[in-house]
């Protein structure tokens, strides 16, 4: 087992196999339009042929720059928001030390990745700079505009800090910037201060981007093998060529499924993880499909639980609650570590017919029993297992995902590829600050409230 595999037998159940087979030639034609650029959304999709078309020199680069913050700082803050920070966060959380943060700075070998401008709560960012007071830090700042709300108060607080504490032409050496090529308030400021810099694709959407240095830069940083992650992204690009049939072509299964289950009434989608680390990779994920899809008055909601914690809480509604939703399962079958249940001379705890095991055996074991009861259930169980949690396998089930969603967008009729009701919010908020130009919308809507 050397990829990434799609276990669907626990959907039949719901969804005979006849009937996926059936969109097998639409499924196929999705995925060739991707490819071809012939439908809605044809400029964004640069993310398709990605993997592929990243340079020696591009990861060369990346890699230097990593070096270069790696050198000066030991706390690195990713300022961005949505997909300038989700995918970097994910890989990052995915494969580092749970507990690496917590050591002292002398016992790390890579610098601690920090992020800002994910909110707009004051409470953190007092936290965070108050921290920051005595840390040698470096900012990069990932932004196609540079005048997103959250990341940019984020980042001006923060450039200002870093200024103060170790002067301009030592700061400027700190800062990256992650931007459009040529235009934006973040591109003027990084050319004017002499930032390096890395571009934004024009044609890869923020929620696509983990591949780009939107993503790689950060992860890089952390201490991760940028190399091997966009490898394993390459071989799922390889493996869903425009050519590909339909029963190869695992991301196209999985789209399929999901639109099927929808229009059987199943319009909550949870990616479930047994490994605590793969919590942000969830996030990451729903952002990816939510935005893709969730438009037109359509799309599944995309939700996800940590089992077994959440087994606890949410495993009630998921086992009796209302029969609207399916469960998507991402399993990592190898772990990273071993650890064995001791014996105890008492037995108290009643635990000693578990002595001597991995605790990985109980978790298995406890994901496979929490599917059967959930399919008896009547929730459609589909599985995605990883040989193990690696960059290779992790760039893997990025490319699978994105490859996916593309596919069940155009199968749902939506463009996945746009985002048009984010902007809702910020109109409202603007003229509620009374930004300039927002005059007669402020007038407009506090009539209202």
């Amino acid at each position: 087992m050397n990829s990434i595999q799609l276990n669907i037998k626990q959907v039949f159940p719901f969804l005979p196999e006849a009937e996926i087979l059936r969109k097998s030639e639409q499924a196929e034609a999705c995925n060739r339009a991707l490819h071809e650029g012939s439908r809605e959304g044809n400029d964004f999709l640069g993310w398709v042929s990605l993997p592929s078309s990243i340079t020696d020199n591009l990861l060369r680069e990346v890699e230097e720059a990593a070096v270069a913050l790696r050198s000066r700082c030991e706390v690195v803050v990713v300022v961005g928001i949505g997909g300038s920070y989700l995918g970097a966060r994910a890989v990052i959380e995915a494969l580092t030390n749970s507990f690496d943060w917590l050591q002292k700075e002398e016992e790390r070998k890579n610098p601690v990745v920090l992020f800002a401008g994910i909110n707009l709560c004051e409470e953190y960012l007092y936290e965070l700079t108050h921290y920051l007071n005595d840390k040698q830090f470096g900012i990069i700042h990932i932004s196609k505009s540079g005048t997103t709300t959250e990341p940019a108060i984020a980042f001006r607080l923060l450039k200002e800090q870093l200024e103060n504490k170790v002067g301009k032409e030592e700061a400027t050496k700190r800062i990256v910037a992650i931007t459009d090529a040529r235009k934006g308030a973040l591109r003027t400021l990084a050319d004017s201060e002499g930032y390096k810099t890395f571009v934004i694709p024009d044609d890869v959407g923020g929620r696509y981007s983990v591949l780009t240095p939107v993503g790689l830069l950060p992860i890089a940083v952390a201490g991760i093998d940028i190399r091997s992650l966009v490898t394993g992204a390459r071989e799922i690009e390889k493996a869903t060529e425009p050519d590909t049939s339909f029963n190869h072509n695992l991301p196209a299964i999985y789209a399929v499924i999901r639109n099927e289950l929808y229009k059987r009434g199943k319009k909550i989608e949870v990616l479930v993880n047994y490994h605590p680390k793969l919590h942000y990779l969830a996030e990451w994920w729903k952002q990816l499909y939510g935005e893709s899809e969730g438009k037109e008055l359509k799309g599944i909601f995309p939700a996800a639980v940590d089992f077994t914690a959440d087994l606890h809480s949410m495993g009630q509604w998921i086992q009796e609650g209302e029969r609207t939703l399916f469960e998507t399962v991402i399993s990592v079958r190898k772990p990273g570590r071993e650890v064995r249940i001791p014996n105890d001379e008492r037995d108290l705890d009643g635990l000693n017919y578990l002595a001597g095991k991995r605790v990985d055996e109980v978790n298995k074991m406890a994901e496979l029993g929490t599917q059967v009861a959930h399919v008896d259930g009547g929730v459609p169980n589909l599985l995605i297992e990883l040989p193990e949690l690696n960059e290779r396998y992790l760039g893997q089930l990025i490319y699978f995902f994105e490859k996916a969603c593309g596919i069940s967008g155009y199968l749902l009729g939506v463009n996945p590829f746009n985002q048009p009701g984010v902007e809702a919010y910020k109109k409202n908020m603007f003229a509620l600050l009374e930004k300039p130009g927002f005059e007669e919308a402020s007038k407009a809507i506090r009539s209202r409230l």
